[in-house]
């Protein structure tokens, strides 16, 4: 059986080539957002990336959206280390107007671009693509600037929208504990925007804070089976935020 445990962070992520399309878990905490990959990733130094995220204007460094106001380790160091290209995403912008963020600084300046996408539109765009489907239709956006250049359609009486499904060439997610096949397990909010990401991704890497052996985890409370993660690395003690 392949060995999905890997020992760094770097090492996880040695082979993202630039131009690639990265989906980020986490809703916006210091609790459910990948930092250690995010970090692993900004030192690696890929470039001209692509990145799938909720909120790529909200800056852990404002500590905004953290537990407690601490601040912590978002897409924002990536913005700012200039290997994003283009975000899609729900939040693109700061919560604090007189605070903008690095991303709405490059993106006035024409230095990045932005698909923006409704929330639960983006959601459900990720898991269809993990669920191998092509798309679907909404009535999200409909007499917004968000239908421009969609094909829209009456079903049932009201007007919809087609969107597409969204996959990824890596998916950084966070979990609470995994087994050494990979099985996840989440806590609170890491379950967000972490679990369907993990689906949709060709090579999805989970930072956990805890791996078990294989047979320790209750089947019950297995949330994103084994057979969509490929890489998981167990979170040094000290860096558990």
């Amino acid at each position: 059986m392949r060995n999905k445990v890997f020992t760094t962070f770097l090492e996880a992520v040695a082979d993202i080539p630039d131009d690639a399309t990265i989906m980020i878990g986490g809703f916006g905490h210091a609790v459910d957002k990948p930092q250690n990959l995010i970090r692993a990733l900004k030192d690696q130094g890929a470039k001209n990336l692509t990145i799938i995220v909720n909120g790529a204007g909200v800056t852990g460094k404002l500590g905004i959206g953290s537990l407690g106001g601490k601040p912590f380790i978002d897409e924002e160091i990536l913005l700012e280390n200039r290997q994003i290209k283009k975000a899609i995403c729900s939040v693109p912008a700061s919560l604090v107007m007189s605070k903008p963020s690095t991303f709405e600084r490059q993106y006035l300046a024409g230095e990045v671009e932005l698909e923006y996408v409704p929330q639960g539109t983006l959601a459900e765009r990720i898991r269809a693509g993990g669920a191998g489907l092509g798309g679907f239709f909404t009535p999200t956006g409909v007499g917004t600037l968000i239908e421009k250049g969609k094909e829209k359609r009456i079903i049932d009486g009201k007007e919809m929208l087609l969107e597409f499904a969204l996959r990824a060439d890596y998916a950084f997610i966070k979990a609470y504990r995994a087994d050494t096949m990979g099985n996840l397990t989440y806590c609170g909010i890491m379950r967000s925007f972490n679990a369907i990401m993990a689906t949709a991704a060709n090579v999805s890497i989970a930072e956990v804070e805890q791996i078990v052996k294989t047979g320790e985890l209750d089947p019950e409370i297995i949330v994103t089976p084994g057979i969509f993660i490929d890489r998981i690395i167990e979170i040094p003690k000290e860096r558990n935020q």
